[in-house]
């Protein structure tokens, strides 16, 4: 009787190893490749419960799984040259899929890190194409949209070959090496300190127009001004002659008289200088004791001076 719980024990065993041996189970983040005697007969890219030949360990139905999502794959740190010769630190990415797990693990065996250690290589290469074509802005301008495309474009027909599809190509950064960078930096200096001078030389050459405009402006208002002085002079001149003259007609003899007094204050006032006159000098007229009868004052100018003593 135990014998044959044994038995049975045993045949209900080895029919679920048999009924377990023989499904499979792909998730949504899978494919499954199914290889009998090492020969790919089915791949299952939807998610699922299959059925497959048992006995694995035989050869016969083995699964493999690839993953089913996109992955991303990194190049960092790489150094590239422009077509003016000098030189960028680039690091970019590549998003792919398996698409055909049938080819992916004919030609890489179904490992994922030797198809992009193959893809690494044709990345590279379209980069260095890329970029050498182009100047050294272009990088940093509106065309970086434009190279990402090519560079995509150039691997695409590669990453076909492999059973990948190339969803997206970025370029995260891109970074002159330290001796361009230095180059570069010295260049912009030497621009802006040409662009300062340049400045200042107009800056310069505005103060100076503008100064010889206000010196001129100057000039005009003094020589203005100095015009409406004569002018004012001149009439004030005029003015004080006209009231001299009524004056010496209202009174001739007095201002003869005035005359004669500020001569002689002029002219005896000079402290130690002597005078050598006649007596009889019409300069002495007012001396004498009779009032000449002419109206005509005598000029300062009959005194002549004599050296001092």
């Amino acid at each position: 009787m135990s014998n044959r719980i044994a038995i049975g024990g045993g045949a209900l065993l080895v029919l679920l190893f048999l009924v377990y041996s023989s499904f499979f189970v792909v998730n949504q983040r899978q494919q499954a490749i199914v290889i009998r005697f090492g020969q790919i007969t089915d791949v299952k890219t939807q998610p699922g419960i299959y059925f497959k030949l048992p006995f694995a360990f035989l050869d016969a139905d083995r699964v493999t799984y690839v993953s089913n999502q996109e992955l991303r794959l990194d190049l960092d740190n790489m150094r590239v040259q422009v077509s003016g010769g000098k030189f960028y630190e680039v690091d970019a990415f590549v998003v792919y899929k398996i698409t055909n797990a049938r080819l992916f693990r004919e030609i890489a065996a179904g490992d994922v890190s030797q198809a992009e250690s193959r893809l690494r290589t044709r990345l590279d290469s379209a980069l260095r194409r890329v970029y050498g074509l182009r100047g050294f802005e272009s990088a940093l301008s509106n065309e970086r949209v434009s190279m990402m495309k090519e560079v995509r474009s150039d691997i695409t027909k590669d990453a076909e070959s492999l059973g990948l599809s190339i969803t997206d190509v970025r370029i995260r950064r891109t970074d002159l090496t330290k001796e361009v960078s230095q180059q570069t930096y010295d260049r912009m200096k030497a621009e802006r300190l040409a662009e300062a001078e340049a400045i200042r030389a107009r800056g310069n050459e505005g103060a100076q127009r503008r100064r010889a405009i206000a010196d001129r402006g100057r000039i005009e208002i003094i020589a203005a001004a100095q015009k409406d002085a004569q002018i004012l002079r001149g009439e004030g001149e005029a003015e004080r002659n006209r009231i001299f003259g009524e004056a010496f007609s209202k009174d001739s003899e007095f201002y003869a008289f005035y005359r004669s007094m500020t001569a002689y204050a002029q002219s005896l006032g000079q402290g130690d200088a002597t005078l050598v006159l006649s007596p009889n000098s019409e300069f002495f007229q007012y001396f004498k004791s009779e009032v000449p009868n002419t109206a005509t004052p005598p000029s300062s100018t009959e005194a002549v001076p004599a050296q001092a003593q």
